[in-house]
């Protein structure tokens, strides 16, 4: 039911998720049933999205674009990343997927399977209020607050910026290598200092068949300048930990 009233709205789902040997039902699972609960997952949280943005998508003639991508979560199994087309990049909005079946033995529901999901917030308030930049909800900034009423659903006037400050960084990516790690440890290490992460380059070797990757990371304060010479001391703790944590060689 869910499906076919999808497919009368002004929608575009895009899902390339395979199942496999990476992203695989549980052995636990009739792998009949499993499909079914995968397809309720995905038919329920495309119409979640897309009750929440219809009314602000009719006001400017937007499509609702929504991606789904294979991914690992440890406590389900086959696991899903949803992103949503937002200004021209895709935001990832949550993660989700079958629920490991030992989680729910442990709740006394063995006789049970589910889905679950995590959904980050801010992010919703992003595509609702037209925020650029995730790190203005933690800011105290007046021009910021003053643009929020209780109720109220209106679109974000920005402000002016201190400038960006951006480093590059290449290697070779190990076969075990996860971009979500990735971004993992570059917010641990810089908190609200990194506006974003971006792949900017792909390359297979064409000898040794290696892969490597550029990542571009672009340092932001909102609240004051970052020198040049203070983002080079913070990116240098970045490549020392991706060098430590994640074996990754250095281009």
């Amino acid at each position: 039911k869910l499906e076919r009233e999808l497919s009368k709205e002004n929608v575009l789902i895009e899902d390339t998720t395979r199942i496999g040997k990476d992203n695989d039902y549980q052995p636990e699972h009739d792998p009949k049933e499993a499909d079914l609960a995968v397809a309720h997952l995905k038919a329920t949280i495309n119409t979640m999205f897309l009750g929440m943005l219809r009314e602000p998508l009719q006001k400017t003639g937007e499509k609702l674009q929504i991606r789904w991508i294979d991914a690992f979560f440890p406590f389900t199994s086959p696991s899903y990343e949803v992103e949503i087309l937002y200004k021209g990049k895709w935001m990832e909005m949550l993660g989700s997927g079958i629920i490991k079946q030992h989680t729910l033995n442990q709740a006394g529901m063995s006789h049970k399977m589910g889905w679950a999901f995590g959904l980050g917030l801010e992010r919703i308030a992003m595509l609702l209020f037209n925020i650029p930049d995730i790190r203005l909800f933690w800011s105290r900034d007046e021009r910021f607050l003053s643009q929020f009423q209780a109720g109220r659903i209106n679109e974000f006037k920005p402000y002016s910026k201190y400038p960006t400050c951006y480093k590059d960084t290449s290697f070779w990516a190990p076969t075990s290598f996860h971009e979500n790690d990735f971004c993992e440890i570059v917010r641990e290490l810089c908190g609200d200092l990194v506006e974003s992460v971006t792949l900017i380059d792909n390359f297979l070797h064409p000898k040794t068949k290696r892969t490597g990757l550029c990542y571009r990371i672009n340092y932001r304060s909102m609240d004051r300048n970052l020198t040049n010479e203070e983002v080079n001391v913070i990116h240098a703790r970045v490549v020392q930990a991706l060098e430590k944590q994640m074996a990754l060689e250095m281009r």
